[in-house]
């Protein structure tokens, strides 16, 4: 739903994480979830860069972003590595799966009347996000934006008993959709009650790796001091 709107620049690094933190420390028996698969490219990205035994399953609304993503998976013959469908992940009853990963909507606005109505994700940004980690997979790896009111994603993930495992930090420049006077003013708004964190044109994306494995470490304090920066 989402990259196929986005810069090359988070599409990039939405790979590199997915490569980073699962596929290279992934098993035979490891299987994705994908929330808002787009046109595939991240995905498909790394998939050609790594070996992966298991088996991706992507959730798409947006029809034009799922037909290019099928296209592109037939192309590189990747159909038995991953598999993309045209429907809403949390109407689909929870698949099972060892990780579940998204690039989710994080443009914070009053409403959905956006330049770009499907990157809206709610009010503060993290309605989506934070909905993702009530979804109970023991790992989950989703980007994190500075101005979508991280704190509450970090509050979301202790409530649902996940540490931060491991994070990685992105600066990026407000964008055609996120410098929408309606946007950015909201944004601002919601900076004044520390629910946004950017400093003058820039915003951090993190990517970022809940796990509920309580034998992992925590840099839930990390990421918050990392967020709060700016």
């Amino acid at each position: 739903m989402k990259d196929i709107f986005f810069c090359p620049e988070e599409s990039n690094f939405y790979s590199n994480c997915i490569e980073n933190f699962i596929l290279r420390n992934s098993d035979d028996a490891d299987s994705i979830v994908e929330f808002g698969s787009g046109d595939g490219s991240p995905v498909i990205n790394s998939l050609l860069r790594n070996k992966f035994n298991g088996v991706i399953h992507g959730f798409e609304l947006n029809t034009s972003a799922w037909k290019a993503a099928n296209l592109t998976i037939d192309e590189y013959n990747l159909t038995d590595k991953y598999v993309v469908n045209n429907s809403c992940l949390f109407e689909s009853g929870t698949p099972d799966a060892n990780y579940l990963i998204a690039n989710p909507p994080y443009l914070p606005a009053p409403d959905k009347d956006i330049y770009m109505p499907l990157l809206f994700g709610g009010e503060d940004g993290a309605a989506i996000t934070n909905e993702l980690l009530s979804l109970g997979y023991d790992n989950v790896l989703l980007l994190v934006s500075s101005f979508s009111n991280p704190l509450s994603t970090i509050a979301q993930a202790q409530e649902h008993g996940y540490h931060i495992s491991n994070f990685v930090i992105l600066p990026l420049k407000f964008g055609y959709y996120s410098s929408e006077p309606k946007v950015k003013n909201h944004i601002e708004e919601l900076r004044k009650h520390n629910m946004a964190f950017y400093s003058g044109d820039y915003y951090f994306l993190a990517g970022v790796l809940f796990q509920q494995d309580n034998s992992t470490i925590d840099l839930s304090k990390e990421l918050t001091q990392v967020m709060m920066s700016l």
